[in-house]
């Protein structure tokens, strides 16, 4: 057996050859011969091959690539295109810029790599199999594939095995429409799986009232974990088991307590984490988009505001990396009930029996005007409040200064503030500015609860850079390392006078900054604690013709316009205890029990808050999310606000709620449009009109006089006491209710 093998063998060649020659006669072949020019010209076959043309591409998203160091730039190869990046980048990364779009689930650019989803495979060349690009270095020369078989097959697999467990529950799933799961099952996945047995099923979580839990959806990307760990500073989630037993949840059982706690939503690729409040209330593709910015607190982070129809459904954040980034806090993105709870519809009138009754808006102007006109002109105070828009501020003030009145202030910028020089209350360093910082001076601020935005952005220089923190105030919970170096002034004098401790950070900082609190404006002693944080300033160089890090934090949205705009009453500090007239512009946070009782009060807003309560006359007008509005943030960035639903009832915007006014009382305004009235704030603060810009300050708070008024020694207090109830829409939200229930129960825990 084994010889006739080996013979077989033998002959097969022989065979072979003889059947060539056969066929070799039957069908005779042409050999074509050509000659090569390159191969006679020595020079030429030594030139390397040009490359070919290829169309140009452009990175995804719009992305740009910054070379900090143009010697540090590596040239790689994707799907032959080549691409200049630089050393330090993903393969991943690499593929981006070249406008490729690798499909992923574990990987965000905000977060740490966790390389545990697989479903960025792609071929590099010279490598046995296909790699990760989330993880994997990109190295010069490198030729990476991203369309090739090996490829998509590895993505097949991959898909396959996160759908294995993955439940059919895409019809009653709140991420339908938008699920990334969905997308790239459809783009990379196959048309069939193999698996039939028993799909597991984990139990769900409570993570409070925010986040609702689905987790035998969820496909172990840790996107949630790493967020809350890196960016929102809370352990409360992480890892838990091994192999098909691995779940998300919390190490024990609690309440997920941060401020940012609402971004996991967004970060989830699946439908493990979605809105509870929003649950099963529509479809993304019912809701009609508009990009805005919030108003609930200083930074003006931007948002989308989706609707359906007259109800604001959601709010989403908008990418800005300038101000927010693609974050917003809590309060932000679950405010929106309390749009359409406790609005005011109607003009009304308070009757002899204290009963409020509904009148036209031309009784209830008539009212107001007959009242000015009987009143002297000092006896009448305006006051806008914290949600007010550039365009109402300038037309109140506009109308009492016609009435011979120039009490107008602004709810938070206290009884006097200083509205002199600008880069006295704005915060000078910028939001992205604070990542450069590497020592922070905290004086009487909790950017916690008062900015959530801003104080991620010190989180990130302190985890990036190991910046140090320093903070002057009350006891509170910050979310990354500090010093806590006293409660008041005291400690502040020390520091003046170079006899703390921290003085020496200060002093060997390449860039410090002072982060003042607008909490502060309501002291009495405020010029001399700002005077004391001059003198840190001055002595630390924490203003240069490079750097400006004397920083003021503010607290509403309104509170920077109006100090632009000039919004500074003139005269004794007791207007309010001899007004005869108060008109409260959406003032709903003033303590009006100092106002005498015989005074008239005239209330306009879009909610049934707290000043209602003391209201002779109520005139209805519109929230931010139904006018077109500018506001200035912290930074001095100015931005606005679009209409996304139609305003309630036959409420009216503010400023021509003013206008109308202004005519049935004899002294009517120069406006009678949006553009009308912007020219009209270009001539008091041209800075308002340049839209999405940021005017630097132009003279430093050195130019100020010195104060020498003595500083009272009573500790700093806390500027925001609870932080999802600080504005007459957070109040009014049943959802920003449980939240306030929740931190007062963890407080009472504690």
């Amino acid at each position: 057996m084994g010889l006739g093998l080996i013979a077989s063998r033998a002959l097969k060649p022989a065979i072979l050859y003889r059947s060539s020659r056969v066929l070799a006669s039957q069908f005779p072949i042409t050999r074509t011969i050509t000659s090569t020019p390159e191969l006679q010209n020595p020079e030429a076959a030594a030139a390397p091959d040009s490359p070919p043309d290829l169309p140009p591409r452009t990175p995804l998203a719009g992305a740009r690539v910054h070379f900090h160091k143009p010697e540090d730039a590596i040239e790689v190869f994707v799907d032959g295109y080549p691409v200049k990046i630089p050393k330090g980048f993903t393969v991943l990364q690499a593929c981006e810029v070249a406008g490729v779009d690798i499909p992923r689930f574990c990987y965000h650019s905000r977060l740490s790599i966790a390389g545990n989803c697989r479903m960025c495979l792609v071929e590099v060349e010279k490598s046995p199999k296909p790699v990760a690009s989330c993880a994997m270095p990109a190295l010069p020369g490198m030729k990476i594939k991203t369309d090739t078989p090996v490829a998509k097959k590895a993505r097949e697999g991959v898909m396959e095995f996160l759908l294995m467990n993955h439940p059919l529950d895409c019809p009653i799933c709140d991420q339908g429409g938008e699920c990334d799961l969905q997308d790239q099952s459809m783009a990379f996945g196959s048309d069939r799986g193999r698996f039939t047995d028993m799909k597991r099923s984990v139990v769900d979580k409570n993570l409070g009232p925010l986040v609702k839990t689905v987790m035998t959806r969820c496909i172990q990307c840790t996107r949630c974990v790493r967020f809350a760990t890196e960016v929102a500073g809370v352990q409360d989630l992480g890892m838990l088991g091994r192999g098909s037993g691995e779940e998300i949840g919390t190490y024990v059982e609690k309440l997920m307590t941060s401020e940012l706690s609402g971004n996991v939503i967004d970060i989830c690729p699946v439908g493990a984490l979605t809105s509870k409040p929003f649950a099963f209330k529509a479809r993304n593709w019912e809701l009609k988009g508009t990009e805005t910015i919030d108003v609930t607190d200083a930074v003006g982070s931007n948002i989308r505001i989706d609707s359906r129809g007259p109800e604001v459904m959601r709010i989403v954040p908008r990418l800005n990396e300038d101000i927010n980034e693609e974050w917003i806090s809590d309060k932000t993105r679950f405010c929106y009930d309390g749009l359409k709870r406790q609005r005011l519809n109607d003009p009304m009138i308070r009757g002899a029996d204290g009963r409020f009754k509904p009148v036209s808006w031309h009784d209830a102007l008539a009212v107001v005007a007959e009242v000015a006109h009987q009143v002297n002109p000092e006896e009448i105070v305006g006051l806008a409040g914290q949600l007010s828009d550039a365009e109402s501020m300038i037309a109140l003030k506009d109308f009492l200064n016609n009435m011979g009145s120039n009490n107008v202030l602004c709810e938070g910028n206290g009884s006097h503030p200083c509205a002199d020089l600008r880069s006295g209350y704005l915060l000078n360093s910028n939001i992205a500015g604070l990542e450069k910082t590497d020592v922070f001076l905290l004086v009487g601020t909790q950017p916690r609860v008062e900015a959530p935005m801003v104080n991620a952005r010190i989180r990130k220089s302190v985890r990036a850079t190991q910046a140090k923190v320093g903070y002057i105030g009350p006891a509170t919970d910050f979310n990354y390392d500090h010093q806590h170096l006293g409660t008041g002034p005291r400690t502040l004098l020390e520091i003046a006078e170079g006899r703390h401790p921290f003085c020496s950070a200060i002093l060997n900082a390449k860039n410090p900054a002072i982060v003042v609190g607008a909490g502060l404006f309501e002291r009495g002693d405020k010029d001399a604690i700002l005077a004391a944080v001059e003198t840190i300033a001055k002595l630390g160089k924490v203003v240069r013709p490079d750097w400006n890090g004397l920083n003021v934090l503010l607290l509403n949205a309104a509170q920077a316009a109006a100090l632009d705009l000039g919004l500074v009453a003139e005269g004794s500090s007791k207007s309010m205890e001899s007004a005869k007239l108060v008109y409260l512009m959406g003032a709903d946070d003033v303590k009006l029990d100092k106002v005498p009782d015989d005074a008239f009060v005239v209330y306009q807003g879009h909610h049934g808050d707290q000043s209602v309560y003391r209201a002779n006359v109520i005139l209805p007008s519109a929230a931010f999310s139904e006018k077109e509005g500018t506001y200035e943030n912290t930074e001095g960035c100015t931005q606005q606000t679009l209409p996304a639903v139609p305003t309630v009832g036959d409420a009216r915007d503010d400023w021509k709620i003013i206008r109308a006014l202004s005519e049935v009382a004899g002294i009517k305004l120069p406006y009678d449009t949006l553009g009308a009235i912007r020219s009209r704030i270009k001539i008091v603060a041209p800075n308002l009109c340049n839209m999405d810009g940021r005017e630097a300050a132009t003279f430093p708070t050195s130019l100020k006089p010195v104060w020498s008024e003595k500083m009272s020694m009573g500790g700093f207090g806390s500027a925001v006491e609870n932080f999802y109830r600080t504005d007459s829409i957070t109040r009014a939200s049943k959802i920003m209710a449980q939240c306030s229930g929740s931190l007062l129960k963890k407080k009472k825990e504690n």
